[in-house]
């Protein structure tokens, strides 16, 4: 489409030829005419003079650049809308497969892809337009809604409750029983995990994902929330909306995550934790203990993360440190001995 066009889809201003013609959407690197690709910060400025791209969704003009530029609030926005607009399918429903197998009861809403080789048990509710990949199983009455990606080998067990346009990758496991055990004459005793799991609107769980159901209850992830791939979540957890949960994070059982929330790559939270809304906790930290709204925490433990760059500057010192200390303790053995 024409640059003047994109622009407009994208809630931007055209600086340049508003007649150039854009075929694809690509990085700098890589971008051949024809191409738009986002310029998002200075540090990238080489990679940008030296782009063969056609346009550039930028937030201010590169003045000593001649070049066309669509202007707009949010570059990364922008870039995903635009890579949606060139490359995103259209939907189009294939109906209920040969291949696939449909319990009793089963409710199956307008425009669905079930494919071959997919078991879904009885009572199970499935949306409008959502499509259900093969080697998936859905337990007994699960609920699903509408306009749901459900890719290949994903297990969703029975008594979860999965809101619309909820994107689940494959391998991902949801509704499993919480690890729950009492310990008694010596051995472990199995506690009933007999809750479930509730996934609200908007959610994206990535590929190899558990998500546990409750022991009683249910296992909540708010409207929005996006998981990566690798992620453990156990029973009674709450995570708040549109928190970000990035690949191996680890949350145990009962702990509340609020709102907002930004949980780096290797987290560990412990069990009844609370970490309050719009926190950010770094990657591989060790949360033990409640974290305030709004706060960033960094290390294991986890620490207010200026707290944990000062540490950490120490850390790089020791070595030196310890040399000098050393050095102090000698010179102090040799006074002692001229003295006694």
């Amino acid at each position: 489409m024409k640059l003047s066009e994109l622009a407009r889809l994208l809630d931007g201003k055209v600086i340049g030829d508003t007649e150039e013609e854009i075929t694809g959407v690509s990085n700098l690197d890589e971008a051949v005419k024809g191409d738009i690709s986002l310029f998002k910060d200075r540090q990238y400025l080489n990679a940008l003079y030296s782009s063969k791209a056609s346009a550039f969704i930028v937030k201010e003009e590169i003045k000593d650049l001649t070049a066309n530029f669509i202007k707009v609030d949010n570059p990364n926005l922008a870039f995903a809308k635009a890579l949606e607009i060139f490359y995103k399918r259209q939907y189009c429903g294939l109906g209920i497969m040969a291949g696939s197998i449909l319990g009793r009861g089963v409710e199956i809403g307008l425009e669905p892809s079930i494919y071959p080789n997919t078991y879904i048990a009885d009572g199970v509710r499935i949306g409008n337009r959502t499509a259900v990949f093969p080697g998936t199983f859905i337990g007994e009455g699960s609920s699903i809604g509408d306009d749901c990606l459900i890719y290949p080998n994903v297990t969703i067990r029975e008594g979860v409750k999965i809101g619309s346009r909820v994107i689940i990758h494959s391998g991902t496991v949801i509704g499993s029983d919480g690890f729950g055990y009492v310990f008694e004459n010596g051995r472990h005793h199995k506690i009933p995990q007999v809750g479930g799991v509730i996934i609200e609107e908007d959610v994206e769980i990535g590929a190899n994902v558990t998500i546990d159901r409750a022991t009683v209850g249910f296992t909540i992830i708010g409207r929005g929330t996006k998981i990566d791939n690798l992620v453990q979540i156990a029973h009674n957890v709450k995570i708040g909306e549109n928190s970000i949960i990035v690949a191996q994070v680890g949350i145990a059982g009962s702990s509340e995550i609020g709102k907002g929330v930004v949980l780096a790559g290797q987290v560990g939270v412990i069990d009844h934790i609370k970490i309050g809304d719009g926190s950010m906790v770094g990657a591989q930290s060790g949360v033990g203990k409640d974290i305030e709204p709004g706060q960033a925490y960094s290390g294991s433990p986890a620490i207010p993360h200026r707290e944990w760059l000062k540490a950490q500057a120490i850390y790089a010192k020791l070595p030196e440190l310890y040399k000098r200390l050393r050095e102090l303790e000698e010179r102090i053995n040799v006074i002692l001995a001229r003295s006694g």
